[in-house]
Formats: structure tokens, C-alpha cells, sequence
């Protein structure tokens, strides 16, 4: 079969999904697919929802676009202050785009342009740090400030070189035996102050950081304790907090913003995935009023802009998505859902001989295949199975086996018919695999019993084909 489209592997052309339900997508050949990963942790309403049609369809109705340049639209107000309220007035501003990466390139610019603004400009500010592995976009901006190494590798000669990268707070590999989580943090804490130092604490704008690690990690959230010491150091020399929510966030993690756990208020926050539920193309950045005030006593202008910012028809979906999530009360699905696939797999995979590590947050859960296992309790959505080929070293699999890339077209073959987000990279950014779950939210308990007992069957299979 050919193809005019250039599909993410030129040499494959999948099949096509013709409608959805529920958790459910339907397929071309007939195939009822469990989407136990809400594609890339989006589809948070899974697909159908007659609600958020129905308002996408009536702002259709209305009007489909027009220019931000030019004029406003009530949709896009009604979405600022939703979200806006949502966080208790902490953030007061919205900023809506299209794509996660576009959202971390207008953050990334707003905090440069915010120490412009000031009444004394500061503007030596030319740098960031972020986090080692981490993944904050594919677009150039956003891929020089991650850390992912498979996705930067071909385009290395391209990136800008003002974002440096310190340790992720990863205890499964990070933290050191008999260290108690207060001496991790402050661990942490100092090295994050020395690449500070290291770099001319006057020159950063930003410390950009996933509360909870989606691809990059798989499913990793920190520890108590050590955003809070973060932004301590960020505060210490001045520089701006980013929490990069795009994929643990708009209640991903159980609570509908991700910092709401960690004790801290980002400066500026990014989402996306959840925020419009994959029914349009949408993703923002909250601002708290400390930079909308330093804007507004200054130019007054955001030197950046985009042809689909603001664009009523993606402002009308995340506006349903999200007062659905609200009225229908799924936070607390979530919270409950988590809990449940968390029972789930700790009860199945605890004890397999390549399953490294079962974590995550509210219905964001992954697992780390290795040779040895550890468990640490968290209760979301989010999860992840990390894998090991030894238990008690850590010993990742060969990269050559592709055991990630394996398990995830496993779960794609018809008589499995289940998404498994699978990630290479986790120990080094080359080594390691992972594999993601993050159902809907509107998920059951039959859906998550059918989940964890197809990926039994699913990594059966696949470990068997690769004869350990």
C-alpha cells in the first residue's frame, strides 16, 4: 500500500483509525483498540465525547478564525479565566498556541524578554538550565532546552548552546544507598547552585523542569521535597521558575495542575496534551502576575506571536474538555482509577524478573524493564513500568534489541489491540527502556483489568522472542 503522507517511518504506512468511542478507537480491519495510553497521554476524555463536539461544533457555527492581531473572542476569555481561577489567581494570564513545543518556545522567549521589561534591564540573561535526560519539544528552541538525547542527536549542530543540564531527580538510579529523600534533595539543591555558579548565576533566565518525567523517563516524579529546594535556588539569584506540565499535567497526576502536590507556584507554567484532550490542536503557557506586571509597566507588547494563537475553535475544545473534567467530577476518577492501576500492576509485575521499577502519578504510570526491580509508592494515572535484565545491578537491556520499540508494536498486533507508549534512553539517554500508560480518565476498572493482563501477554511474548 502507498502513501502520498510521510508517515513518522517512510517504510511503514499504518492503519487507519475510522472512528472512536470511549477508551476505544476503531480500525479499518475491524479492530476494537484500547487506547491505555490516550495516544501521547492526550485523549484524557478518550474519543467521542458528545459534549466537547457539541461546543466544537457550535463555535464552528460562530466563527472558525480570525486574527489575534486584529481581534479577540469571547471562547478564548471564557478559557483564560477558566483556567486562570483554577489556579487560585496565582497565574493571571493565558497564553494559547497550538503544539507543546510552541508553548515552550513562547516560555522560553517570554522569561528572556521579562528581564528586558524590568525597570533596570538585566540583559546579560541569556541562558537556562534544564534537566538530564528530559524532553521539552521537538522544534529547534525546545529541543536545545531538553535533554533527550536520541531526539537532539541529528540535530546537535543546530541548537543553540545557552541551555545547560543538571541531574533529574530519579531515584531509582539517582539516589545513593542508605540516602535519606531530605540529603537527595540537598544533593540536588547544591548541584543546581553550582551550574548556577559554574555558568555566572546573573546570566540564567530560567530552570525549566517536568514535574512529573514523561518521555524522557517514563512516569518520574520527584521526591518530596525537591521542587520547593529548586525554586529556593532559583529565587536565591533571581532567575524565573518554568514547570513544564505539557504532559503530567490538567489533571494527569490528580490534581488538575501538577505543582499543586509539589508546594511550589511556577513563574510560568506550559500545558498542552490534556488541555484540549486531543479534540483540537491546543496547548498554553500560564504566567504568574509578577512578569504580567513587569510586561505591562514596560512595552506592554510580547514580542511574539503566531498565526493560530488564541484560535477560537482549539479555545472552544479545551474549554469543553475542561469544564467536562470538572462537572463530571474526573480528578477524583483519577485519583481512584490510579490507585487501582497502581494495585494492578505492582500485584502482577512487582515480582518479574525484568521489570525494574512501577511508578508514577494518578493515571500516568510506566514500567522500567530491566534485569532487577524497586517500587516506590505513588497513586495517579500516569505510570510507568521501567525494564532490567538484572534486578539487583540495574543492568539495562542491549540497545540493539529494541525491547521498548518491541513491546509497543506487540501491543499493535490485532489479537492484543492495546497501546503501549514505549520510550528507549531511560538510564543514559541511550540505554534503558520503558513502557507508559496513561488511559483515560474516564477509564473503568474492567478497561485497566484488561490493560494489565494483555501487556502479561504482550511481554510474554516479546521476551520470549528474545529468548531470556
Amino acid at each position: 500500500m502507498s502513501s502520498a503522507v510521510l508517515h513518522r517511518d517512510t517504510r511503514f504506512v499504518p492503519k487507519k483509525a475510522i472512528g472512536g468511542q470511549g477508551c476505544y478507537i476503531n480500525l479499518e480491519d475491524g479492530t476494537k483498540f484500547l487506547d491505555s495510553t490516550g495516544g501521547a497521554a492526550v485523549s484524557c476524555l478518550g474519543h467521542g465525547n458528545e459534549k466537547v463536539n457539541r461546543m466544537i461544533k457550535d463555535q464552528l457555527d460562530q466563527l472558525a478564525y480570525c486574527h489575534s492581531a486584529f481581534f479577540g473572542t469571547q471562547v478564548s476569555e471564557d478559557l483564560a479565566s477558566f483556567l486562570t481561577e483554577s489556579t487560585g489567581g496565582k497565574l493571571s494570564k493565558l497564553f494559547v498556541v497550538s503544539s507543546g513545543s510552541e508553548a515552550i518556545e513562547a516560555a522560553l522567549k517570554l522569561a528572556r524578554q521579562y528581564f528586558l521589561e524590568l525597570p533596570t534591564p538585566q540583559d546579560q540573561r541569556t541562558r537556562f538550565i534544564a534537566r538530564l535526560p528530559s524532553y521539552h519539544g521537538t522544534t529547534l528552541g525546545a529541543l536545545g532546552a531538553g535533554g533527550h538525547v536520541l531526539r537532539r542527536q541529528p540535530f546537535e549542530p543546530l541548537l543553540a548552546k545557552n541551555t545547560s543540564h543538571v541531574s533529574p531527580c530519579y531515584a531509582y538510579r539517582g539516589k545513593k544507598d542508605r540516602e535519606s529523600d531530605a540529603d537527595y534533595v540537598a544533593r540536588l539543591a547544591t548541584e543546581l547552585d553550582a551550574e548556577f555558579q559554574r555558568v555566572g548565576p546573573e546570566s540564567v533566565c530560567a530552570f525549566i523542569a517536568e514535574p512529573v518525567v514523561g518521555a524522557a523517563l517514563g512516569c518520574v516524579p520527584a521526591v518530596p521535597g525537591y521542587f520547593p529546594a529548586m525554586k529556593a535556588v532559583c529565587e536565591r539569584y533571581g532567575a524565573l521558575f518554568i514547570l513544564d506540565e505539557i504532559m503530567s499535567g490538567m489533571g494527569r497526576c490528580g490534581t488538575l495542575h501538577a505543582w499543586e502536590q509539589e508546594g511550589v507556584v511556577p513563574d510560568i507554567q506550559t500545558i498542552g496534551k490534556g488541555l484540549g484532550g486531543g479534540y483540537a490542536p491546543v496547548s498554553g503557557i500560564l504566567i504568574n502576575d509578577s512578569i504580567v506586571q513587569a510586561m505591562d509597566k514596560g512595552s506592554g507588547v510580547f514580542r511574539h506571536g503566531q498565526t493560530y494563537q488564541g484560535h477560537p475553535i482549539s479555545c472552544a475544545a479545551a474549554l469543553a474538555v475542561q469544564k467536562t473534567i470538572k462537572e463530571d467530577s474526573l480528578l477524583e476518577n483519577v485519583r481512584t482509577m490510579g490507585a487501582y492501576l497502581e494495585s494492578q500492576l505492582r500485584q502482577t509485575f512487582e515480582n518479574h524478573p525484568y521489570v525494574g521499577d512501577i511508578r508514577g502519578k494518578g493515571l500516568f504510570w510506566g514500567v522500567r524493564i530491566t534485569w532487577a526491580v524497586w517500587a516506590e509508592t505513588f497513586t495517579d494515572l500516569y505510570m510507568q513500568l521501567e525494564f532490567v535484565k538484572d534486578r539487583t545491578t540495574k543492568e539495562p537491556f542491549d540497545p540493539q534489541d529494541r525491547l521498548s520499540f518491541l513491546i509497543q508494536e506487540k501491543g499493535l498486533q490485532p489479537e492484543f489491540a492495546v497501546s503501549l507508549y514505549g520510550s528507549p534512553g531511560t538510564v543514559d539517554g541511550i540505554r534503558g527502556d520503558h513502557v507508559v500508560l496513561a488511559p483515560p480518565y474516564i477509564v473503568s476498572k474492567e478497561e485497566i483489568d484488561t490493560i494489565v493482563n494483555v501487556m502479561t501477554r504482550v511481554l510474554a511474548e516479546v521476551f520470549a522472542e528474545l529468548g531470556v
